[in-house]
């Protein structure tokens, strides 16, 4: 999509979708970042939205990741104990293991902190801007470069 639909779009719909997000999240920060991590994909991917489809997509799309993240702090919870693991997959080790070989091998030192804070430490953009004294959109950035490097490699 083009920045300017999506500062369109973020204009008419951030509210909305915030108010979303922190009605499954109950966290101000996390909701903001799940929004940031909608718009951040939609510059990413080609997605084309109609006038009457695109509030649906976007709502649909918070929920989603809302979801996805509540699941991935159960199974932070299920590591350290509290709640009885459901099932390891060696497969999805492997891949994970490979990522890490990869990111090792060609992100530069603060790329690699930025994605180790955000994805494995769990960092929200504003803790992760704070512990390396840097911007959020600089944060944004150097997470975009990351994933763009990493989609490319694996897909």
């Amino acid at each position: 999509m083009e920045k300017k639909a999506i500062q369109r779009l973020f204009k008419q719909h951030y509210a909305k979708m915030y108010r979303v997000a922190r009605t499954i999240l109950y966290d101000e920060q996390e909701s903001e970042d799940v929004v940031s991590d909608i718009f951040e994909s939609l510059l990413r991917r080609q997605i084309v939205l109609t006038a009457d489809t695109e509030e649906c997509y976007l709502l649909t799309s918070v929920r989603n990741m809302c979801l996805k993240r509540l699941r991935h702090s159960s199974a932070s919870l299920e590591g350290n104990g509290y709640i009885e693991p459901i099932d390891d997959s060696d497969i999805e080790d492997e891949r994970l293991t490979d990522i890490d070989e990869f990111v090792a091998r060609h992100l530069t030192e603060q790329e690699q902190r930025i994605f180790r804070l955000r994805f494995t430490e769990g960092c929200s953009y504003k803790e992760i801007a704070a512990a390396e004294g840097i911007s959020r959109v600089a944060v944004w950035k150097h997470l975009s470069h990351a994933l763009n490097l990493i989609r490319n490699h694996f897909n």
